[in-house]
């Protein structure tokens, strides 16, 4: 366990989106268990399921887990990943689509989320 008062070493910020990953309507019936409107949020490094809905479809996760560090990062305003937010199903039977839109941007500290010390911070 990291001690939050020393935590952070001066420089140390960066900044990722947080996100959220939801489930929207397409022409073709869903073979998952999910339905138009579910969703999480990324906040941080932290998956976040609503009050009172704390699940979301194994194979819809599946689907945009790879994109989720990607879309988290602030990108070049030419960059597909910018500008591209739907995510189709991996089973190419099922019409459930994903939208993921980013929302603030939040700082975050490098010592929150790796124990390796950045590049000179030892000489903090």
């Amino acid at each position: 366990m990291v001690d939050d008062s020393t935590s952070t070493v001066e420089g140390d910020e960066f900044e990722l989106y947080d996100l959220r990953v939801e489930v929207v309507e397409s022409e073709r019936p869903f073979v998952m268990h999910a339905k138009k409107g579910d969703y999480f949020d990324v906040i941080g490094g932290r998956v976040v399921f609503p009050e009172g809905n704390p699940s979301f479809s194994l194979y819809g996760l599946l689907a945009v887990l790879p994109f989720i560090p990607a879309k988290q990062r602030p990108t070049h305003p030419h960059d597909w990943m910018t500008t591209d937010s739907l995510i189709a199903s991996t089973d190419p039977a099922c019409g459930a689509r994903f939208r993921i839109t980013r929302l603030a941007r939040r700082k975050l500290h490098h010592a929150d989320f790796s124990v390796l010390p950045l590049a000179g911070a030892e000489d903090a």
